[in-house]
């Protein structure tokens, strides 16, 4: 795998002043590198619909939710503050992905719904998308997925955050 040119940098010096586990930290370079690219390669698949990965989940969630939601369940849904899902529901809002509508059960609460060009818009890139991401790990065996997701959690765990 091609690592970016800091981390081969990064890595030289580590060399050059004999640093004890060099492999370890080219081995989180790689990891780096790697999701650098998988980040690049989803941005650049949602950017022909005019979506941020912010926006795909959010219309993800819609899609899933046949009734709407409330935005402070997408913001939680989605992980993100209540601040940061009413900036991405305008974004959708103007594109007509989606509308605001008054909750049938209290009038003051809002619920967003898909519209019907966002229903279209989240069927072809959520079906779009899972089939890159099932051809990102297509090459594995099932037996090596299982011993990828072992070795990530193991790795995993050392972090403490």
């Amino acid at each position: 795998m091609q690592l970016d040119q800091k981390y081969t940098a990064l890595i030289q010096e580590a060399q050059r002043r004999q640093l004890s586990d060099v492999d370890g930290i080219r081995l989180c370079f790689q990891t780096l590198s790697l999701a650098s690219a998988i980040d690049r390669d989803c941005a650049a698949l949602l950017a022909p619909h005019g979506l941020s990965e912010g926006r795909f989940v959010l219309l993800f969630l819609l899609d899933a939710a046949g009734d709407g939601l409330a935005p402070n369940v997408l913001a939680e849904r989605a992980g993100v503050t209540r601040a940061t899902v009413t900036g991405l529901l305008d974004g959708l809002e103007r594109e007509a992905l989606i509308e605001r509508t008054a909750d049938s059960t209290d009038r003051r609460a809002l619920r967003i719904h898909l519209t019907r060009k966002g229903k279209q818009v989240a069927k072809k890139v959520v079906d779009q998308h899972g089939h890159w991401i099932a051809g990102l790990f297509g090459n594995l065996s099932a037996t090596e997925r299982r011993q990828l997701t072992a070795l990530l959690d193991k790795v995993a765990s050392n972090l403490t955050g």
